[in-house]
């Protein structure tokens, strides 16, 4: 079994010991960092990833699965700076102003970090002024907001709005999602995407910032 498919393996088993181990002795022997990053731990969370959508597997196993990833890929940080390794794509995520639910926001989090993208955790109750400043500052391609319940849900339009007063509405995509939001709801607001679970929020933006 190649060094790639072990990380993986240990990813999928959410061992943090194992996958800093095989991640060193991959650095040690002078892999290639990006490859350990994508054919290793991306690869391992993107079976993860398919696992979750299929309901093989369920929130604490993708919990320690992205531990484990984090773990290796801190390891890697210094090396893939100085390759000039950057994220695929960067994403401000929080659930928005008066609502305190995370647990979902926090998954798709860490499924988009799992397929590669620098994800900014603005964490719950956030201003629609605090995601376009963090958008405007990062430079990101996706703004990504959460709603629980169906009386925060009305804060969604007032940043798609505040999107459009920055002058930053052509250059952001808006993605929602949450137990209350629907296709429908995200057309009638101006949002560009809705997804139903975390899954494929992730998979949507990878395929949105690879674009």
């Amino acid at each position: 079994m190649s060094v790639f498919a072990e990380i993986s393996e240990q990813i999928q088993n959410g061992k943090v010991k194992g996958v800093k181990e095989l991640v060193q002795k991959a650095i040690d022997e002078k892999v290639n960092a990006k490859d350990i990053l994508e054919k290793g731990l991306l690869a391992g969370m993107d079976v993860i990833g398919e696992k979750f959508r299929k309901n093989e597997v369920f929130v604490p196993q993708v919990l320690l699965a992205a531990r484990a990833m984090n773990a290796g890929t801190a390891l890697l940080k210094p090396l893939l700076t100085q390759a000039g390794v950057k994220a695929s794509g960067k994403v401000a995520i929080g659930t928005v102003k008066g609502d305190l639910h995370d647990i979902g926001k926090n998954l798709v989090k860490l499924m988009m970090e799992g397929k590669g993208l620098e994800v900014f955790d603005l964490g719950a109750n956030v201003d629609p002024e605090k995601y376009i400043e963090t958008a405007k500052n990062e430079n990101c391609n996706i703004i990504a907001m959460s709603a629980l319940l169906t009386t925060t849900m009305s804060v969604m339009p007032e940043v798609v709005e505040a999107a459009k007063k920055a002058g930053i509405r052509d250059k952001v995509k808006i993605m929602i999602g949450g137990a209350p939001i629907t296709q429908t709801y995200c057309d009638q607001i101006g949002a560009d995407y809705f997804t139903p679970d975390a899954a494929s929020a992730a998979d949507l933006a990878a395929k949105v910032c690879g674009a």
